[in-house]
């Protein structure tokens, strides 16, 4: 009678290949729960407008918490009400030729001014640099008053050039334009003026070309603040007529508008911001970075 014997399995040896153990990635566990928070503040962010939205589609309603905010019918009767309505066509080109002839004429003197700082040598240029830049710690709320008499003596009440020309002296742009020009070779600038070029000719044929990005990333940033700004047109205009959407929003909540329409006209005013930074949004974040690293 025979009896099988179980052999043990041989020991591995040196050549015998052993799987590796596979361990838990912390690292991409740890991203997973930063994304967490972070998805929060997204939602919270979200949330005033996703009210605006929703509020405007339910005209004739009463809002009751937190219903209103899951309707269950859907009416653009308040938009054809803003879209109706003549003076939101005045405000929207009012916000249009304020922030456009703004970033316009920002860009031209900043560049002219960082040019300056960043490659011409004159008496007390550190010292006039500085200032401009201590500017920027000056809160906007202490000029006000004086800037408001100054163009109250030039008579610029109640006037487009009186709201677009004191805004154009920008110092934060001219500090980053200031900050991108010293990048550009010293050798260029002496290479066009060697070939007979004047100052004029250098700034526009090689300054401005050069500073296409930083162009970019401020005309974006200087577009979303003149179309958002709401203190200084309110300050500077009076008439209905002068308004910009930001002003003329805030004049509808005093004339008894329906809370349906004014919700209407605030996303009408909002749109504008949002396909500029969706189409500019790479610009945008560069600034950001720029501004940081600069």
């Amino acid at each position: 009678m025979s009896t099988t014997v179980a052999q043990a399995p041989a020991p591995p040896t040196a050549s015998t290949p052993q799987t590796p153990v596979r361990r838990p990635n912390r690292r991409r566990r740890r991203a997973l729960w930063m994304h967490v928070p972070l998805a929060l503040c997204a939602v919270v962010t979200f949330f005033p407008f996703w009210a605006m939205l929703v509020l405007s589609l339910q005209p004739k309603q009463g809002v009751e918490l937190p219903g209103s905010l899951l309707p269950d019918s859907i009416s653009f009767d308040a938009y054809a009400d803003a879209l109706g309505s003549n003076q939101v066509y005045e405000w929207a080109v009012n916000s249009a030729v304020y922030s456009l002839a703004s970033v316009v004429l920002v860009l031209l003197f900043a560049s002219m001014a960082g040019y300056a700082f960043a490659k011409k040598r004159f008496l007390g240029r550190e010292f006039v640099f500085w200032l401009f830049v201590a500017m920027l710690m000056v809160p906007g709320h202490l000029t006000l008053i004086p800037l408001f008499i100054m163009v109250s003596e030039m008579g610029g009440l109640d006037t487009m050039w009186g709201m677009v020309v004191p805004t154009i002296a920008n110092a934060q742009a001219m500090f980053l334009m200031r900050q991108f020009i010293q990048e550009i070779p010293d050798e260029l600038l002496e290479a066009a003026r060697i070939d007979g070029a004047s100052e004029f000719r250098v700034y526009w044929s090689i300054i401005l070309p050069q500073t296409k990005p930083i162009m970019a990333t401020l005309g974006t940033f200087v577009f979303l603040w003149h179309w958002n700004d709401f203190l200084w047109p309110l300050v500077s205009q009076r008439s209905p007529g002068n308004y910009v959407l930001t002003v003329g929003l805030n004049s509808l909540q005093e004339q008894d508008t329906e809370l349906a329409t004014t919700m209407a006209a605030s996303v009408i005013t909002f749109v504008p911001t949002v396909v500029v930074f969706v189409l500019l949004q790479r610009f945008f974040v560069r600034g950001v970075m720029m501004s940081g690293l600069k």
